[in-house]
């Protein structure tokens, strides 16, 4: 299972998914302000997203850095893949992971591409199912990958070891 961890042991590197205008209607007329959605991760099993949001274009990036930072997690690869298949959920958003074989690449739409190579998973199948909202779709890939598990901690929690697990 993921664990929440420390961002200043680790060199991140960041990832803007997808930038979009919103606006406020008040009496006055509409505020027009800018969102980031932003993924930040280690290639190496650690993973992080957050939302900024400001007037300014960059601002709001480097908000949404700030909260993906507060945010991250380890996930459980296996080599440069993932251990099993898993169905990662959010909202309307439903993604499906699938592990591939050593030099497949990354079968991934936008949003999913940007979490599974920033988190750096080389060699993986994915399908993103429903909805197509960037926010929903990212959160999904994350709650799926969160739920990954290796043979290890399958093994610590029914009390056995990993060989009598795998066969």
């Amino acid at each position: 299972m993921a664990t929440k961890i420390d961002a200043s042991a680790y060199e991140l590197t960041e990832r803007v998914v997808a930038i979009n205008r919103v606006s406020k209607t008040v009496k006055g007329g509409r505020i027009m302000k800018f969102s980031a959605l932003v993924v930040v991760g280690d290639g190496n099993g650690i993973i992080g997203f957050g939302l900024g949001k400001s007037g300014e274009v960059p601002d709001a990036i480097r908000k949404g850095i700030e909260d993906a930072k507060k945010n991250l997690m380890q996930i459980s690869l296996k080599g440069t893949t993932i251990p099993h298949e898993i169905v990662g959920k959010f909202g309307a958003g439903v993604v499906l992971l699938k592990p591939a074989a050593p030099g497949t690449g990354v079968i991934a739409g936008g949003p999913v591409r940007a979490v599974v190579e920033t988190v750096g998973i080389k060699d993986i199948r994915t399908k993103a199912l429903r909805s197509n909202n960037p926010c929903n779709v990212v959160r999904a890939t994350i709650d799926g990958l969160s739920k990954l598990r290796n043979a290890e901690e399958v093994a610590a929690i029914r009390g056995k070891s990993a060989q009598e697990i795998l066969g």
